[in-house]
């Protein structure tokens, strides 16, 4: 699929997304964003090493889905033993508006259509690049959907999460950048009521229903967090060293 690229846009872009805005729908964890506005930016490749490749022993890859980039057990931990502990910040000055998607990916797409052709199978689109029949797994829950609407795109860190975390400092294009982040393990396609019990809570309050995921969960949480050089807080650090503890070794 042709994908826009908007590295080096500069303030012509900013200007757009200044006036832009994005209507959040539903609550907090990701969002179910068939009728947001979409920016004329594309989905950002972030910064910093990504690490798909063996298990947690240094053999075959874990069973990751469709989720991109997610590290191996062994690179997790380590990147997780790197994060900088700190207490949750203020909420001061957040809006959802201020990490606008989905973004434009070319050919009527969105960043979240992209997703759901992505994680979904036989999916078949509408000339709006509208999934209008396909089926989808939602590893949160171990729930099957045939109807896309039933799903929302999460963001692995939510928005609020990453906001009290450090992206409050952030430009308008590092946020655009990390709400529409499809190289990395941000964004994944699950039942809209896993996303919407997920809200704003990080891995210490919310756990995907299906522990079977934990291990993938946090592998993906720990790679964002780190990539976007988030900070964790002490409670969530242990719950995502537990979550790495059930990966096979």
């Amino acid at each position: 699929m042709a994908r826009q690229k908007w590295w080096g846009r500069g303030l012509a872009v900013l200007a757009v997304l200044a006036v832009a805005g994005c209507s959040g729908v539903g609550t907090e964890g990701g969002t179910e964003g068939g009728a947001d506005p979409k920016p004329s930016v594309s989905g950002g490749t972030g910064a910093g090493e990504t690490d798909g490749g063996t298990g947690a022993g240094g053999g075959p890859p874990e069973h990751t889905g469709t989720l991109p980039g997610v590290p191996s057990a062994q690179t997790a931990r380590q990147k997780l033993a790197g994060l900088d502990v700190a207490a949750q910040g203020s909420m001061t000055g957040y809006s959802r508006e201020k990490f606008l998607h989905w973004a434009e990916q070319g050919e009527n797409c969105d960043t979240r259509e992209v997703v759901l052709e992505r994680d979904g199978k036989d999916v078949r689109r509408n000339d709006d690049c509208r999934a209008v029949s396909g089926s989808w797994d939602s590893v949160y829950d171990d729930e099957k959907f045939t109807d896309s609407s039933d799903l929302d795109i999460d963001h692995m860190v939510p928005l609020a999460n990453a906001w009290r975390s450090g992206a409050g400092k952030w430009t308008q294009e590092r946020r655009a950048e990390f709400a529409n982040d499809l190289t990395h393990p941000q964004l994944i396609a699950v039942s809209a009521s896993s996303n919407r019990s997920k809200g704003d809570q990080g891995p210490d309050e919310w756990q995907p229903p299906a522990k079977a995921y934990w291990c993938v969960y946090g592998r993906a949480w720990v790679s964002v967090k780190s990539t976007y050089e988030l900070t964790v807080t002490e409670a969530e650090k242990r719950e995502l060293d537990e979550m790495l503890g059930t990966c096979e070794s």
